[in-house]
């Protein structure tokens, strides 16, 4: 059997996304209210590590927010994986007006060269 190189991607993200999570997974309920995003960024170059620690400092109490993983791109030495689930969509929504996360934003987004490949997702289950 033959995997596209984005399914390979997915599976990849997903997985990080439920080892991550901040609730066990056994006490999460899986329904179409679970709201997941896997997305790739890109640094200047040399800046990567500056950019994850910034999307990290950003990521503290965010309400509905049960996982959020920064992960290096482990072949690009630009890339960054920001993996997420969260208890609704509009949890998320919400998060983006958050002082600490705006705050990570304006200091992220001089040194974001680009955005990779993302998707929303619907968490169906898993191990943690």
């Amino acid at each position: 059997m033959i995997f596209s190189r984005r399914d390979m991607i997915g599976t990849a993200a997903a997985t990080l996304l439920l080892q991550g999570c901040r609730t066990p997974m056994e006490e999460l309920s899986y329904d179409d209210a679970l709201f997941g995003m896997i997305g790739q960024l890109k640094a200047i170059p040399g800046k990567r590590d500056e950019l994850a620690r910034l999307l990290i400092e950003g990521s503290g109490s965010m309400p509905g927010n049960l996982a959020y993983i920064v992960a290096k791109d482990a072949k690009d030495a630009d890339g960054v994986w920001v993996t997420e689930i969260w208890k609704d969509a509009a949890s998320h929504k919400a998060s983006l007006s958050l002082p600490q996360v705006r705050a990570a934003i304006a200091k992220a987004r001089p040194i974001i060269a680009g955005f990779g490949v993302s998707a929303e997702v619907i968490p169906v289950g898993g191990k943690h």
